[in-house]
């Protein structure tokens, strides 16, 4: 059993983490928060609301510690939730004290891959930062932020090796509109976190070029069919892929109006370059990144996965979405 009441750092300063945050002080805990904007720190310790994302949510600032100095956050907190873009993460602790984290759990809201390392943050916080398996855990969906600030019913899903502690976080971000499982399946639900961004792009990708919702059945029948398949070759565990981890985050990313990655595949269905979806976005997509970590990956393992393929000839190899699309269609069934 855990006993006693652990101090949490949430790391990151965008929509989930602020989200995060929101969720666990609602429960009257108090927080350390890492933000590496320090206009947006001041912002919030004057203001009550983060600047940049889900302004409408105010927090009472005797229950935050906001800070953009990543070892005070995290010196004194014994669970670290990380929700800061993949893209970051490896230049984030680049530098950072590795002894900093022992014996501290470090809980991932991160939702893709670590494009220098070609890591999902689990592989990245065991190998670089040196945090045993054990100490390392998932937060995953189906969630989006946005929901979570307007209170409407969301469920998450924490996952660890150590259940005591999955049971933990689980207890302390569970609340009124936040429903929480737990489980341990550290590696299949982190990788179909990534996974599910790949899919919402195809979704957008297709919405974009015109198909309907019939098409959009059985591109997301398939893609879970691809997340099943790829989990179960990179750790063959007994799961069921139709809970809501697994094929709830992918139906949410996939269809929502609050997914970034399938607006920004959206935009690539109606002729926008991948750079100018992006910075008309000014969001991180993170199926961007992840579609090519991915196909890098599968090398090794040899999984058929025709719509990641097809999502990295769009995004990567320039080919045209309408004949890609075109010819995925008649791989799918």
């Amino acid at each position: 059993m855990v006993k006693g009441e652990h101090k949490i750092a949430v790391i990151g300063g965008g929509s989930w983490a602020t989200a995060l945050v929101k969720i666990l002080t609602s429960q009257k805990h108090v927080i350390n928060w890492w933000m590496n904007n320090e206009s947006s720190a001041a912002h919030i310790i004057k203001y009550r609301h983060n600047p940049k994302y889900l302004q409408s949510v105010e927090f009472d600032l005797e229950r935050i510690n906001v800070s953009n100095d990543l070892v005070e956050i995290i010196e004194p907190s014994k669970i670290i939730i990380i929700a800061t873009p993949s893209a970051f993460l490896h230049g984030l602790f680049e530098k950072f004290p590795k002894d900093v984290l022992k014996n501290k759990f470090v809980f991932s809201a991160v939702k893709g891959i670590i494009p220098e390392l070609n890591e999902i943050p689990g592989e990245f916080y065991h190998s670089h930062l040196g945090v045993p398996y054990d100490n390392i855990g998932i937060i995953c969906g189906p969630c989006h932020a946005e929901e979570v600030a307007l209170e409407r019913l969301s469920y998450l899903t924490i996952a660890s090796q150590d259940e005591d502690m999955a049971e933990y976080v689980a207890a302390r971000l569970r609340s009124r509109y936040i429903k929480t499982t737990v489980s341990d399946d550290i590696f299949g639900t982190e990788y179909s976190a990534v996974l599910k961004n790949v899919y919402a792009i195809a979704s957008g990708i297709c919405a974009g070029l015109g198909y309907g919702d019939n098409y959009q059945s059985v591109l997301i029948s398939n893609a879970i069919q691809e997340i099943e398949n790829f989990i179960d070759e990179v750790h063959p565990i007994h799961r069921d892929v139709n809970s809501s981890a697994y094929l709830g985050d992918l139906l949410v990313t996939a269809y929502s109006k609050f997914s970034r990655n399938r607006t920004f595949g959206y935009m690539i269905g109606k002729g926008y370059s991948v750079k100018i979806a992006q910075m008309e976005m000014d969001m991180i997509a993170e199926g961007y990144y992840a579609t090519k970590c991915l196909v890098e990956i599968n090398k090794e393992y040899g999984v058929e996965m025709p719509i990641l393929e097809a999502v990295n000839n769009i995004i990567y190899e320039r080919i045209s979405p309408v004949i890609e699309i075109r010819i995925l269609s008649e791989k799918l069934s």
